[in-house]
């Protein structure tokens, strides 16, 4: 028996990276839809920044638990549906059903009802986002050992996965829409059962279509069971430890948490800064220039940066392509200084396709990287743990998630930004556009400062694999 899980060679059938893709839609979707019902537990459920600093943080420390566990469940499995498929669509029944429930909230229902109601409805959210990310996550890693097709698999991901971002920002002109909706709270309350039931359809569909082989006669696993599990714990985070030690994957964890971080943190300041500087604080007149800035920068990224982001790696590599986008990032963060200009929203449009660069860039060449890291470990281990590295990898960008929300906080309050006043204090919005620009900046500078550490190139990625493939036909 071999002891690493069989991994499908050379080209994926486009039938198999699409149903990875529409799995990539969910698990973008329920956290761009998070970011947009978030604000209304603020502006219409009356929570403090410090219980939504706690709501943004809490679910971040209780990954940190579940995501080590669900990778070493993921990895060890022992199935006529293989490793992961079920998890997959189990997690994606969960997080809907838990979706739905946790905006069922009622202003009249008091603040510490509906915090302590959201907070529990939360974690059992998250519990299911993890059943499904984690493995979801690791099928996408073993679906090809080459070293192209594997950018081309998280191209076409990001490019499906992508349309969250097209979507949701129109949440903003639904959710305020007096016509539409009494108040944002009920128009959160509705729109939660559509967001859950697209997302779980999505979410179930790798756990339908995308093939995986029985593991039931596999005898290298660790048997799961709660005592084995319990037991274990120490091994499966000293095994995270193990994982995050690995100086090429290391590198990724952290420029893909400085990128993600800064990009996050500032996002929500898209809106204030549209709204304020561009219009004068009168968000009637803005329309849906704020909605038009989400949405175009998701297109562009769709249909423009991600195809070139593929081809140009073809070229030149998967390191170089990454500089290479981060930099034209950087120009799109200084080119919104010069673009915000009252009176010509349309100027920040010009700002889009470079801007695009960064995220666009970041997910199809991280994840693509990964899985080459993950064939050097398994070279070194002679384990095949794509679950571990998963839950690694992911619990870094849902942890920058929540810290983005922590320092968007601290960054308005810091500059005195109140985002209901009709007036702001003088240099507030000067302070905030600051920020859109410098701190993006900064973290992306940071991020390529890490990644010149990275050694992967395609030359020593198939000297892994061939490497690999000898050792499993000797076994």
């Amino acid at each position: 028996m071999k002891n690493a899980a069989t991994v499908t060679s050379a080209k994926v059938p486009m039938g198999q990276k699409i149903a990875f893709g529409l799995g990539m839609l969910a698990n973008q979707m329920f956290p761009a839809a998070l970011q947009i019902f978030m604000m209304v537990l603020v502006k219409g459920l009356g929570f403090s920044p410090l219980l939504w600093g706690i709501i943004l943080i809490a679910p971040r420390l209780f990954d940190a638990f579940t995501d080590p566990i669900m990778g070493f469940i993921s990895d060890n499995t022992r199935s006529k549906y293989g490793r992961r498929r079920h998890f997959v669509f189990a997690g994606g029944i969960l997080m809907g059903i838990a979706f739905i429930a946790m905006w069922q909230l009622y202003p009249e229902n008091g603040l510490t009802f509906n915090f302590i109601y959201f907070m529990v409805l939360s974690f059992i959210f998250y519990l299911g986002l993890t059943i499904f990310s984690v493995p979801y996550v690791a099928m996408g890693y073993e679906m090809s050992d080459d070293f192209h097709e594997r950018t081309r698999i998280m191209a076409i991901a990001q490019m499906i996965g992508q349309w969250a971002w097209v979507i949701v920002p129109w949440f903003w002109v639904i959710i305020y829409d007096p016509e539409m909706f009494e108040s944002a709270p009920a128009a959160t309350r509705e729109l939660s059962y559509y967001v859950a039931a697209f997302c779980t359809l999505m979410a179930i569909i790798p756990a339908l279509f995308i093939k995986d082989e029985s593991t039931l006669d596999r005898t290298d696993f660790t048997p799961i069971n709660r005592s084995n599990i319990s037991n274990s714990l120490s091994k499966i985070f000293a095994s995270f430890g193990q994982a995050f030690k690995i100086p090429q994957f290391k590198v990724l964890c952290i420029a893909t948490f400085l990128i993600y971080n800064s990009f996050m943190t500032i996002a929500a300041f898209s809106f204030f800064i549209i709204v304020s500087y561009l219009f004068n604080g009168d968000a009637g007149a803005a329309g849906v220039w704020p909605t038009l800035h989400g949405s175009v920068g998701a297109l562009v990224t769709t249909f423009v940066v991600i195809p070139i982001i593929d081809a140009i790696a073809r070229k030149i590599g998967k390191k170089k392509t990454f500089m290479l986008s981060q930099g034209i990032s950087i120009i799109g963060y200084v080119l919104f200084w010069f673009l915000f200009v009252p009176g010509k929203p349309y100027m920040f449009l010009f700002a889009l396709p470079f801007f695009s660069f960064g995220i666009g860039g970041l997910f199809t060449l991280m994840m693509s990287m990964t899985a080459d890291v993950i064939d050097l470990d398994e070279l070194k281990t002679g384990l095949r743990r794509e679950g571990v590295f998963g839950a690694i990898y992911w619990w870094m960008v849902k942890f920058g998630f929540g810290i983005a929300g922590l320092l968007s906080g601290l960054f308005m309050a810091w500059v005195g930004y109140t985002p209901d006043a009709p007036t702001q204090p003088e240099g507030a919005i000067t302070g905030m556009r600051l920020f859109y620009t410098l701190f993006p900046i900064l973290g992306t500078l940071a991020a390529m400062y890490v990644m010149r550490a990275y050694d992967i190139t395609e030359e020593k990625a198939r000297e892994v694999s061939v490497a690999l493939e000898k050792r499993r036909s000797e076994e």
